[in-house]
């Protein structure tokens, strides 16, 4: 049967320079000009398409291997990517799409033109072209400096919305909430029966301790193969029981030809609806795939197989969050939907008959955009409080260069929804890929190597308490020290400070 629909720190406002009053009077007095005088200033495919491809057809790797709409359509099931945390030609070539194609080293080329030469990154960071007070400035001011909006409680929607609005946020926050059985689709396959099973601490939409897990091969030629004939890289650690019978598993087994393997905690979702709205030149234009200012920090993008810029999921790849919200309902619950209207395979083998008998899709189209809805209005968490040793924080973030990657602020563009359109949130995140080193590294994904993860939004990291993509780390510190890759230098300046000051800067992470 088919089931119908029944019935973040806000963003702060922009930020564009830094005036010194003390500055200006004394220009003042001086018959001077101040103007002059000083610079001024949140998804990696699902299933893998099961039919290849020509090698040379767009959107497909050299060996023709591509993401299927299932896994496309969210990165890893990646609403279960959980830790905190680079850039080719991409579709700025003519809308060409970027093969599959994953090289590691300093070969991969980009164009002088696609990097916007007005973007520094901040101080801290070896190299840096901007003063360092203006970096600090700026966080300050995306958390202090400014009044403050009205705080708004973890898990209720965006200030600003309209009245019609703000009813579909409450409609699909019901069916995120569902709980579905077999009798109502659940499964054959499935890792939770509801979308609130793994967001739901404290509220709907927020943190869970659920893992899942993921296998992929990594080729010796540098391709990423998603192992689309053997069922996509997400596998189902529960069964109904009619599977279980059938087939006498209770989960999805990995297959041998794997060559990596990662866990994937839950994240919170709280003011993704803002990560989608930030433009893609907004991103673009802090990739540094070959490190051409030399500070050691080489962000890049990753691309979905047709060529659109990624963004949500561990890997980078969803490029929105409507797909990545779509592909969480077939691969993570086992509900087949509008846009995945068939059941995940076990291993690459058909699911046997009878074991399923709801008719597919088992949730309809208006169902599917409600819950989009609710998670794309949820209001991001509110600012930290930074009071005593914490107003530290900001400056010591900068300092030891976590700023680099983890951007205090990003700016929306224009949206169909004025709640989310023209607005700063504060994300700390480029949503790029960085290379964390080889003691990090599970699975690749599209043009992402097994060491390289998109930066994990910071916002909300007040309600974790496990931390990194798979959740090894038990404190915030223990994340920090096990930063290596790009994030090496950062982590020893961190290893550095004086125990006071590594305080001061956890107490303010545990605030975002």
């Amino acid at each position: 049967m088919r089931l119908r629909a029944e019935g973040p720190l806000l963003v702060d406002p922009r930020f564009h320079g830094i005036a010194f009053r003390r500055r200006e009077r004394r220009s003042a007095l001086a018959g001077g000009d101040s103007r002059g005088s000083a610079p001024l200033g949140h998804a990696d495919g699902h299933r893998a398409i099961r039919r290849r491809a020509s090698p040379h057809a767009p959107g497909r790797n050299r060996r023709g291997l591509r993401p299927s709409r299932r896994e496309a359509l969210l990165e890893g099931s990646s609403h279960r990517e959980g830790g905190r945390h680079r850039r080719g030609d991409g579709p700025a070539q003519a809308g060409r799409p970027r093969p599959h194609r994953v090289r590691e080293g300093a070969g991969r080329k980009r164009r002088e033109d696609d990097r916007d030469p007005s973007a520094t990154r901040p101080a801290g960071c070896p190299m840096s072209r901007a003063p360092w007070w203006l970096a600090v400035a700026s966080i300050l001011l995306a958390t202090a400096c400014v009044k403050p909006e009205k705080p708004v409680p973890p898990g209720d929607p965006l200030p600003g919305l309209e009245a019609a609005q703000r009813d579909r946020f409450e409609r699909g926050k019901v069916i995120f909430n569902r709980e579905f059985e077999p009798e109502t689709g659940l499964g054959p396959l499935f890792n939770a029966k509801a979308c609130g099973e793994c967001h739901e601490s404290p509220v709907a939409g927020g943190v869970g301790d659920e893992v899942e897990v993921h296998a992929t091969a990594f080729l010796p030629s540098g391709v990423c193969d998603p192992l689309a004939d053997l069922g996509g890289f997400v596998y189902q650690q529960q069964v109904t029981p009619a599977l279980k019978n059938a087939l006498g598993i209770d989960k999805e087994p990995i297959p041998a030809k794997a060559t990596g393997q990662g866990r994937r905690s839950s994240p919170d979702i709280l003011g993704f609806g803002l990560l989608d709205a930030v433009p893609d030149s907004e991103i673009l234009a802090y990739a540094d795939p070959d490190d051409r200012d030399h500070d050691g920090i080489s962000g890049r993008p990753n691309y979905f197989f047709d060529g659109r810029l990624g963004r949500f999921g561990r890997k980078a790849l969803v490029p929105t969050l409507r797909e990545f919200n779509e592909g969480a309902f077939p691969v993570e619950i086992g509900i087949t939907v509008p846009a995945v209207p068939t059941e995940e395979t076990v291993a690459g083998q058909p699911i046997p008959p009878g074991v399923d008998p709801v008719p597919d899709p088992e949730l309809d189209a208006e169902s599917v955009a409600l819950v989009n809805d609710f998670v794309r209005f949820l209001a991001p968490p509110s600012s930290p409080n930074l009071k005593g040793a914490v107003r530290r924080g900001p400056e010591l973030f900068d300092k030891i260069g976590c700023a680099a990657c983890h951007r205090p602020r990003l700016r929306t563009g224009d949206s169909d929804v004025k709640a989310l359109a023209h607005r700063e949130v504060a994300a700390y995140t480029d949503l790029l890929l960085h290379d964390l080193g080889p003691a990090l590294a599970d699975i690749c994904l599209g043009q992402a190597t097994p060491s390289e993860f998109r930066t994990e939004p910071l916002m909300g990291l007040r309600f974790s308490e496990k931390f990194l993509h798979d959740g090894r780390a038990a404190t915030i510190e223990e994340a920090i020290r096990l930063h290596a890759g790009e994030a090496a230098a950062s982590q020893g300046r961190f290893a550095a400070l004086p125990q006071a000051e590594r305080e001061a800067l956890i107490a303010f992470l545990k605030q975002l």
